[in-house]
């Protein structure tokens, strides 16, 4: 039987190379023995196989890439946590942005409002408490709603003049304490996810009223944690939207825990990626997208077709070169695969060289 008879299955390529199936042939390394077995074939009126194809061999670089899947969405929900007692009067829509000043919903008639901080709300701010971080954060938000007062860590009379003309302005019991059955920190603008309790029920401190997303869009991926290494912080990425071209992005959070996800159990970590031009995306929620994610790029290195690789019989691999009408097996070290390319290195190996590979 000729080498090129001795193919093995894509399986095969998988459990010897730990990458995508591709078919491997078997050989020996000693190729003039087989090129003369050809001939002779040839000269007894046996029939030979037909020419295989070839390919050059090329120089260049490879990068290692992966597709996977993802879903475009907004990132993790968080709970709106209501702090009023009373009836629940209004809400806004599943979709809606709110903004710093916005109303989240209504109690009793009575308007709770979105302003921005890092962490919830504790305490009542008012005149004769205790400085802290908070006060800053009410102080800031007063005046970025066009209230005049200096932002410290201080609820001087002055906040309390500010906190008063707020509350005019906002519809609410005018008292100059800032309560957190009025007032809900959030990190930033907030879209509305899901609404969870539903107009005209009764509601108490404690109880989500609704869960808010951030505003610009997120693709969110399970990748499989055995190729984390794809998946680096601020790298970029291709993303392809459901009818659009490809867009760019960059990683923006790479998960630390790996999680058993999907009927398989499969370790995953989650990745988060954001839209270079988050505008073109913000239409779509739950959207399937696929991620190409790039990995190890190799510079300036030799590569033949996938197909153009042997398994050795002796262990190894090998390239079969053409030099005129005869061929030659020279044994290669085999780097990363890219694009249906496969980085080698070999003695005697150089661009432009031709290399056989199998005929479908």
């Amino acid at each position: 039987m000729s080498k090129r008879g001795l193919i093995a299955s894509a399986a095969a390529m998988a459990l010897l190379l730990g990458v995508g199936a591709a078919a491997v042939r078997l050989t020996s390394s000693v190729g003039d023995e087989a090129s003369t077995a050809d001939e002779s074939a040839a000269g007894m009126g046996g029939t030979a196989e037909p020419a295989a194809a070839t390919a050059a061999v090329e120089r260049g670089d490879l990068v290692d890439t992966l597709t996977v899947s993802g879903v475009l969405g907004h990132g993790a929900a968080r709970p709106v946590v209501n702090s009023a007692s009373g009836t629940l009067t209004a809400l806004p829509a599943e979709g809606a942005v709110i903004r710093r000043g916005g109303e989240l919903y209504e109690v009793d008639r009575d308007p709770v409002v979105l302003m921005y901080g890092p962490k919830p709300m504790h305490r009542t701010l008012e005149l004769g408490v205790a400085d802290g971080a908070d006060v800053r954060h009410l102080e800031r938000n007063l005046r970025a709603l066009g209230h005049r007062l200096t932002v410290d860590d201080h609820f001087d009379l002055a906040t309390r003049t500010a906190v008063r003309a707020w509350q005019d302005d906002a519809g609410l019991p005018v008292t100059g304490a800032a309560g957190r059955d009025q007032v809900v920190f959030l990190p930033g603008e907030a879209r509305v996810q899901e609404l969870r309790v539903p107009v005209g029920a009764p509601v108490r401190a404690g109880q989500s009223m609704l869960a808010v997303t951030g505003v610009e869009p997120v693709v969110t991926v399970r990748l499989d944690a055995g190729r984390q290494n794809l998946a680096v912080r601020d790298a970029p990425v291709r993303l392809r939207l459901p009818g659009e071209p490809w867009l760019t992005g960059r990683i923006a959070e790479v998960g630390t825990v790996a999680k058993p996800t999907g009927e398989d159990g499969t370790p995953t970590v989650e990745v988060r990626i954001t839209l270079d031009d988050p505008a073109r995306a913000r239409s779509l929620d739950q959207a399937p997208v696929s991620v190409e994610l790039r990995g190890e790029v190799r510079r300036d290195v030799l590569s033949v077709p996938v197909e153009a690789l042997l398994a050795l019989r002796e262990g190894g691999y090998g390239v079969e070169v053409v030099e005129g009408a005869a061929t030659r097996v020279v044994p290669v070290a085999a780097g990363i695969f890219a694009g249906g390319r496969v980085e080698v290195s070999g003695a005697g190996l150089r661009a432009g060289r031709r290399v056989e590979v199998p005929t479908t």
